[in-house]
């Protein structure tokens, strides 16, 4: 099975038999492997399972049988299910009848039940050789990450303001960790992506070539300030706005690119950069009427 951190789920597997002449255990394992891969949860390896029965004889002869029926389980001494991948064995259980099993018996009941058990393999992997990619669409699903324990203020907003907006866009769940360890769920495969990248956007740390959409909060007489993620802003010049230039309002949606974070941490950013040829600028003097640009803005 996955680890927790792969695959943060819960996994419970009902298994039916409608009837039964053999072993209904050792079925259940190779149906219970299969619908785990077609379901698309990441297993380490495909598992078959195969029931050894064993007939002795006053005279010292044995016969070992492989996939026992009922009758063979019911008139027989021993009951051996062997149960393993590929590479081994997972588990092994026994119900023994007889005081003649020896080592040499046991050894080649288990050589016998691994050639069994790599042929039921075969048959299993002409259904499904691999994990489907995605789970189904109607599966619940989870994100798992990890933030800055230093941003998980930034995250929850005042009063928790910031997470329940997200949570009301994308219809998820997010549970956040003193650690630091986030938790998204949800159904909808787009919406579970589009929190992600929310949460990724608050936390994590701005560098050059980041791509943002975010809202003209500031106007001025040499360009705008654009709030990249709540409390941090970054300055866009009139130069490098392309052909907005003329129609920026307060409040606009507009999508930049960082271009510089000088010393101080302020932000430089470019619409001209991303959607036209701009070759890079040389880092510019900060703007004379005391903004504080990319500062965090507090609240």
């Amino acid at each position: 099975m996955p680890s927790e951190d792969d695959f943060p789920y819960a996994i419970r597997i009902v298994s039916e038999c409608l009837s039964s002449n053999g072993s209904t255990s050792m079925g259940s394992v190779c149906g219970s492997s299969l619908s785990l891969m077609d379901a698309g949860i990441p297993i380490k390896a495909p598992v078959a399972g195969i029931a050894m029965g064993l007939i002795t004889g006053d005279d010292g002869q044995y016969a070992i049988l492989s996939d026992i029926q009922g009758i063979e389980d019911f008139l027989g001494d021993m009951d051996f299910k062997v149960a393993g991948t590929s590479e081994g064995v997972n588990a092994l259980q026994m119900d023994v009848k007889t005081t003649h099993l020896t080592p040499a018996i046991l050894k080649e009941a288990l050589e016998q039940a691994r050639q069994g058990r790599m042929h039921i393999m075969g048959k299993m992997n002409e259904a499904i050789a691999e994990v489907r990619g995605q789970m189904s669409e109607h599966a619940p699903k989870m994100v798992r990450m990890k933030i800055e324990v230093s941003k998980i203020g930034a995250l929850i907003g005042p009063g928790g303001r910031v997470i329940r907006a997200i949570i009301e866009e994308t219809g998820t769940s997010i549970n956040v960790e003193d650690d630091g360890s986030v938790t998204i769920g949800g159904v909808d495969s787009a919406m579970l992506e589009l929190a992600e990248s929310r949460v990724d956007a608050l936390t994590r740390n701005l560098a050059i070539g980041d791509i943002f959409t975010g809202k003209v909060v500031r106007l001025t007489n040499f360009g705008a300030f654009v709030e990249l993620v709540p409390g941090k802003d970054g300055l866009i010049r009139n130069g490098d706005l392309g052909d907005m230039e003329e129609d920026l309002a307060e409040g606009q949606e507009l999508t930049v690119i960082i271009r510089e974070i000088d010393s101080q941490g302020r932000v430089n950013l470019s619409r001209k950069a991303l959607f036209g040829d701009d070759s890079p600028s040389e880092p510019r003097p900060a703007p004379s009427d005391g903004f504080n640009r990319g500062g965090d803005r507090g609240g």
